[in-house]
């Protein structure tokens, strides 16, 4: 079998850890300390939290979305196979290097998708730009940790609580969905949601799509 690669690490704004990249072959990861953040061989439940918040939206026009996280960009290729062309994508990144690697070493991974027309990159805080942002989204997808805690950065818990569930739905446009990913269920949020005015549900989605694996869990909530 051939050995994992390390070919960078970035630190993480604001926080003593790094991340880091490594591949196999054609497979890369992303990892943080001991944990796996993401797998280019994983990518069946990102895609669903883009093809499950668009079915929310749909028929919508001109419509915008933000992504929290570019990741190995799954969330954001689905989003744009099913968006209409007159569409917006916003995916806001913290690490600058992310961003690097997806025009770098992980092209092939990216298939483009960095370049298409209706994508935005905003390198930055995605709590900050929704904070500072009011009824501008039709849709905000959360896949910055994983699940409703701050494992990457513990800021990343004012994203989460009641303060910055306020503030994801006064950035939402009435019937705005806000889309949240998790590697597990938290019966808690699911209420936090609800208590913060959305009507929400949990989803269970495998980790590979139909091909199954690791069950995960993403929220829809509707303003």
């Amino acid at each position: 079998m051939l050995p994992w690669i390390q070919l960078d690490s970035a630190p993480i704004p604001g926080e003593a850890g790094e991340l880091r990249l490594k591949q196999r072959g054609s497979e890369f990861s992303i990892m943080l300390g001991a944990n796996e953040l993401m797998n280019s061989r994983l990518s069946g439940s990102e895609e669903a939290l883009a093809t499950l918040t668009f079915d929310r939206i749909s028929g919508r026009p001109r419509p915008t979305m933000l992504i929290g996280g570019l990741g190995m960009g799954f969330t954001l290729r689905a989003a744009l196979a099913v968006l209409p062309r007159d569409a917006k994508v916003t995916v806001a990144e913290l690490v600058p290097a992310v961003v690097r690697w997806a025009r770098g070493p992980m092209t092939e991974v990216f298939k483009g998708c960095l370049d298409d027309p209706r994508t935005v990159v905003h390198e930055g805080d995605v709590g900050e730009l929704i904070r500072s942002s009011k009824a501008t989204f039709d849709a905000i997808l959360l896949d910055v940790d994983n699940g409703p805690d701050g494992l990457t950065r513990q800021s990343n818990d004012r994203i989460y609580d009641f303060s910055g569930l306020k503030a994801a739905r006064d950035a939402l446009k009435p019937g705005g969905v806000l889309a949240v990913w998790s590697s597990g269920p938290d019966p808690k949020f699911t209420r936090r949601l609800r208590d913060s005015g959305f009507t929400a549900e949990a989803i269970n989605v495998r980790a590979n799509g139909k091909r199954g694996g690791a069950r995960h869990v993403i929220w829809l909530a509707t303003k």
